[in-house]
């Protein structure tokens, strides 16, 4: 049965400006917060998890007329496409929030008549430069080359010259900054929070909140010819969504634990959302986090630059679990994350199919060929028990710091756990020499392990947990499991039938022609490669990371650092002193903040990392020839 409520959770993400189909970004965003809500909801929580659309603005207006339909009509179809989406990528949401709704326009009106009442909004005369496709206005002295200082957008502006009202957001500047300062866990992670703090103490303008040149839009009170601009609009949602200021849930949900989104907005939810709050005087939120973009190798994912992926795409090709579980494994949440199919096939074969799914096929095989399909009997928990207990406390904290990556990867240290102690037991040789009551409690050891494993994927994975179960024969759904018992060792009964059923994740084979499709280069070009030997003086992690470490190197004529992805496959122990080929006139970087000046060689054969080494002490700075 599921947990007792200890008390309520509520996770937002941003509302999705549906001008066009959404992309895999968008869905990132929307199954990160997903797998967040279903954590709490495990734990025992009341959780309300919310999303939904953010429809008005010029933007709007001019797509609908370009398509030849009217503003309502033209979002109407894409929030179909939205629902659909997330329908696939299976979005637990409690409330979907539609700017268009009464609803919303209603309590938006309220709240801006709350604030014009309390003396916060005036009228007066704007003038400057507005983004349509940001819905931003900025000030001349912030335009790069005279275009839209957004890196991500650069387009040109409009001179606007019209009456508006505006919202006196100086007036609560050192209020705000007082707030952030105080509350070191308001904006997350710290790198946004920096931002911020350094954006506000620059001085805070007061905000132009109206618009008369299109009509799109929720109408100022009082005021027909103004329409209210669509960012004080829209970040409303969060608590209009809740019923406020009527009798509402308000009371029950409020203040949010965590507003989530891509950190391109955190300057909106960061400065212009807690003052509207500060002057209705409601409290701010808990926790505003702001992740990293998926970067691709030509940079940030944009339709103007062709590179847009279409989740629907991925999930037909690879399926639901598939997709949750690369974006939230192979990307530490906060930071840039870099994007490519290759690197999602890489984590299906090597994660999900050679780890885990391999995992459950073994163990099924050997119940099969020496217990008939049932259970065996339990024995020594030799030292799972204690690391179970170890692996969902360091996961528990890592989601509580929204550390999905890292949460992932408590869960895998069981699962390959379990993979090596297969292989150091042998049960297959055990039953061969007439142990087998030994062979049962080492498959047993590991049934288990894929028992409670399948209950912590819960909030990742859609269809991978319950036919882990299904395949074990434990009755119910992981889904229903009470967090206080999910580390009780020694739940799954002897004797229970077992069925082993298709692979978890069928290996992706890479054809041929794929993997040897390569372009020639002359003997002129590959001689402006400087490969040198260098030995491995130490290593340590990069924090905030599995997957990086910082290498000190030995030349012989120089020291070096580099950062390498090779930490799921090595220890810093395990480097020390050895002899590595270096890429030794690659362009200096940065990588996660850290200096790096060249390149370590390695192989992957799509089961880890191999260093290329040289097989017996060489003089260091040797050239490769």
């Amino acid at each position: 049965m599921p947990t007792a409520s200890k008390g309520t959770f509520y996770i937002t993400t941003p509302i999705y400006y549906p001008s066009d189909s959404l992309h895999i970004g968008h869905a990132y965003t929307t199954v990160a917060a997903d797998a967040i809500a279903r954590f709490k909801r495990l734990q025992g929580y009341d959780t309300r998890f919310l999303t939904g659309t953010d429809e008005h603005g010029q933007k709007i207006e001019r797509k609908a007329q370009a398509a030849g339909k009217t503003p309502q009509e033209f979002v109407d179809g894409i929030v179909v496409g939205i629902k659909r989406l997330w329908e696939r990528l299976g979005i637990s949401y409690d409330d979907f929030i539609r700017t268009t709704e009464a609803r919303h326009k209603n309590a938006v009106q309220e709240i801006f008549r709350r604030i014009q009442d309390k003396g916060d909004i005036y009228k007066s005369e704007y003038e400057g430069w507005y983004c349509v496709p940001c819905e931003t206005f900025w000030l001349e002295r912030q335009l790069v080359d005279g275009k839209c200082p957004n890196p991500d957008c650069g387009r040109p502006v409009e001179l606007l010259k019209e009456e508006s009202y505006f919202f006196r957001l100086s007036r609560y500047q050192d209020r705000l900054l007082k707030h952030i300062e105080g509350n070191p866990d308001f904006i997350q992670p710290a790198s946004r929070r920096n931002e911020m703090i350094r954006f506000i103490k620059g001085g805070l303008e007061d905000l132009c909140v109206s618009r008369t040149t299109f009509k799109w839009g929720i109408p100022v009170p009082g005021d027909q010819k103004h329409v209210i601009y669509v960012w004080f609009d829209a970040l409303a949602n969060y608590l209009t969504a809740l019923g406020y200021p009527l009798e509402s849930e308000v009371p029950k949900y409020w203040p949010a634990d965590v507003h989530l989104m891509a950190k391109e907005i955190v300057r909106f939810h960061t400065v212009i959302w807690p003052i509207i709050l500060m002057a209705l005087d409601v409290p701010l939120p808990k926790r505003v986090f702001g992740h990293g973009w998926l970067v691709f190798e030509g940079g940030k994912m944009s339709k103007s630059k062709g590179n847009v992926i279409d989740p629907l795409v991925l999930i037909e090709k690879y399926g639901v679990d598939a997709v949750r579980y690369f974006l939230l494994r192979e990307i530490p949440f906060g930071a840039d994350g870099f994007y490519s199919e290759d690197n999602l096939i890489q984590r299906v074969n090597t994660d999900l199919a050679n780890d885990l799914g391999n995992l459950l096929n073994r163990s099924l095989v050997l119940l099969e060929k020496n217990f008939g399909n049932v259970v065996p009997t339990s024995g020594p928990d030799d030292g799972f028990a204690a690391l179970v207990v170890e692996v969902i406390k360091d996961f528990q904290e890592a989601m509580e710091r929204l550390e999905l990556s890292n949460a992932l990867a408590a869960v895998w240290r069981l699962v390959a756990r379990g993979n090596k102690y297969l292989d150091e037991e042998a049960p297959w040789a055990l039953a061969k020499q007439g142990r087998k009551d030994r062979a049962g409690e080492v498959i047993y050891n590991v049934l288990e392990v894929l028992r409670i494993s399948a209950t912590l994927l819960t909030p990742f994975m859609m269809e991978t947990p319950e036919r882990i179960w299904l395949q074990l024969g434990v009755q119910g759904s992981p889904r229903d499991s009470s967090w206080e018992t999910l580390g009780r060792w020694g739940l799954l009964q002897p004797g229970t039938p077992v069925a082993k059923g298709e692979p978890l994740f069928p290996r992706i084979e890479v054809s041929s022609d794929e993997e040897n499709q390569y372009s020639t280069i002359s003997i002129e070009e590959f001689q402006r490669l400087d490969l040198r030997v260098a030995r491995v003086l130490s290593a340590e992690r990069v924090k905030g990371t599995d997957k990086l470490l910082k290498i000190d190197l030995d030349l012989g004529y120089e020291r070096r650092q580099v950062v390498s992805g090779i930490a799921e496959d090595y220890s810093p122990e395990d480097l020390a002193g050895r002899f590595v080929i270096i890429v030794a006139n690659l362009e200096e970087a940065k990588i996660r903040g850290v200096r790096s000046k060249g390149m370590i060689l390695a192989a992957c054969d799509g089961k880890g990392d191999k260093l290329l080494t040289v097989d017996r002490p060489t003089e260091l700075g040797s050239k490769v020839l």
